[in-house]
């Protein structure tokens, strides 16, 4: 079965408005005889005469009086589609948007995130959700939103990324800690008990290939989940923490820092989502505010 034409419902909507062929024809800047031709088509498909002669000009049919307000419905909601998006008015926006975040980057960019949302956009929610693994499933799928982190091999190939900012790990003590005073070596530093990060539980990582050829070997202590518990360890213990700087500035307030005192390279935060939603402007708006609290 041939499908149907799907420009004729236009003509429908017209003839239908019109009850006339040549206005019809007059408002679509058709000749009288090609509405003519467009309405037979019509009743050909539809099986109905849809518009009678009565006197001097046409009524509609039950038929055609059944589809009117249906037909005017598609009509409006084909031409929306094809029209560019409205500009968005964030005051009237009302959303809540998923990002998947790290606990560090919620606890440190989250605050100036919600507060610059909430100024511009007092209907839009944010809903911060744990990010347990690099799994791209949940922004393919669209349960996330948005998702923050390091792009690796297993970041899905069609993900749109951009940079936010680059990072580096510091070494972190309690206040009055002996690492607190003196020059900061890569045997001090190994020499110490320390709190590895690691989300599979893992008990080495680039620090400790960075100290391998200087045979050197960090004693772990014991191994977390997430940056913010390293800290509330570190604080209050003689534990060392080696975590982003960035993404733990506001947590380790109080505390000691140091660079650390091997060679590690920077890594790029980055800010990732699905394609589908590149062009939608609620979430290019969310995406500035992102970037915006990220930048400050």
């Amino acid at each position: 079965m041939a499908k149907p034409d799907l420009n004729l419902l236009v003509a429908l909507d017209v003839l239908l408005a019109e009850g006339s062929v040549a206005r019809a024809a007059r408002r679509l800047r058709l000749s009288p005889s090609a509405m003519s031709r467009a309405l037979a088509r019509l009743r050909a498909t539809m099986g109905d005469p849809l518009l009678v002669r009565a006197g001097r000009g046409l009524v509609p049919t039950p038929r055609a009086l059944e589809l009117r307000e249906r037909v005017g419905t598609l009509v409006r909601d084909g031409e929306a589609v094809l029209h560019p998006t409205e500009k968005l008015d964030l005051t009237q926006l009302v959303r809540t948007f998923t990002l998947r975040t790290s606990e560090g980057f919620a606890e440190n960019f989250g605050p100036a995130l919600i507060a610059r949302v909430a100024k511009e956009a007092p209907g839009v929610r944010l809903c911060f959700v744990q990010k347990p693994d690099r799994d791209s499933a949940s922004l393919r799928d669209g349960i996330v939103d948005l998702e923050t982190g390091v792009v690796g091999e297993t970041t899905a190939p069609e993900l749109r990324a951009q940079a936010l900012f680059q990072d580096r790990f510091v070494g972190v003590v309690r206040k009055g800690h002996p690492l607190g005073k003196g020059r900061m070596t890569p045997a001090r530093y190994a020499a110490g008990r320390h709190i590895v990060v690691s989300r599979r539980g893992l008990d080495r990582g680039p620090i400790d290939e960075a100290l391998k050829p200087l045979g050197l070997e960090r004693c772990v202590a014991t191994i977390v989940g997430g940056f913010s518990t390293a800290l509330i360890l570190a604080r209050g213990s003689d534990l060392i923490a080696s975590i982003p700087e960035r993404h733990s500035g506001n947590l380790r307030a109080g505390m000691h820092s140091f660079a650390l005192p091997v060679a590690l390279p920077k890594i790029t935060v980055s800010l990732l989502w699905h394609p589908r939603l590149d062009a939608d402007p609620a979430h290019r708006w969310l995406r500035g505010c992102v970037r915006a609290a990220c930048a400050a």
